[in-house]
C-alpha cells in the first residue's frame, strides 16, 4: 500500500467515496445532522488553508483518504475553537478495503507529519456514533479529551474531541 498526496484531479474521486464511506452511519442521525455532515464531507479539502489531503493507493487504486489540518487553522468553520495541533479530519476508507490497515496507515502519515514539523499533539473529532473509527483512535493511543467536545446540531449527538500525544 502506498500513502500519498493526492492529485487535483482526483479530489472529485475523493469526495465521492468519502460520502459512500459514511452513508452508513446515515441512519443513525436526524436528517438534519446526516445533510449537515454530508455538506461537510462533501465540501472542499481546506487546501487555501495549508491541509494536506492523503491517499492510500492498492494495485493503483485509490481506497482511502484522510485530510490532515495544520495547527492554528479553524478545521472546523466556527463549530469548535481553533487547536494549536494539526487535525486529522475526513478519515475515509471504501467499503470493499476494509480490514486491511488502510485507515492506520493513513492516521500514522498524519502523526509522522506532524511529529516532523515538530507539534507535540495531533488531534481529532469524531461523530460518537462512529463506534470503529474510535476503537481504532484509542487502539493507536489517542485520549479522549471531553472538555474539547461539542455538539453541532443540537440534536444530541456529540462530535468527540481525541488528542495523541506525539513527541
Amino acid at each position: 500500500m502506498k500513502i500519498r498526496l493526492s492529485e487535483a484531479h482526483e479530489l472529485q474521486q475523493i469526495q465521492k467515496q468519502r460520502v459512500e464511506a459514511y452513508e452508513e452511519h446515515a441512519r443513525k442521525l436526524s436528517a438534519d445532522h446526516w445533510e449537515g455532515l454530508r455538506s461537510a464531507i462533501s465540501s472542499g479539502f481546506g487546501e487555501d488553508s495549508g491541509a494536506e489531503v492523503l491517499v492510500a493507493e492498492l494495485e493503483g487504486k485509490i481506497v482511502g483518504s484522510v485530510v490532515l489540518y495544520p495547527g492554528n487553522i479553524d478545521a472546523y468553520k466556527g463549530l469548535f475553537t481553533v487547536s494549536a495541533h494539526p487535525e486529522i479530519r475526513m478519515l475515509a476508507v471504501d467499503r470493499q478495503a476494509r480490514k486491511q490497515g488502510v485507515a492506520r496507515q493513513l492516521i500514522e502519515e498524519c502523526i509522522r507529519r506532524s511529529e516532523g514539523r515538530g507539534y507535540e499533539y495531533i488531534g481529532l473529532h469524531t461523530g460518537e456514533f462512529m463506534e470503529g473509527a474510535i476503537h481504532l483512535y484509542e487502539k493507536i493511543g489517542f485520549e479522549h479529551q471531553p472538555e474539547s467536545d461539542f455538539e453541532p446540531v443540537n440534536d444530541g449527538v456529540i462530535v468527540k474531541s481525541y488528542r495523541l500525544k506525539i513527541r
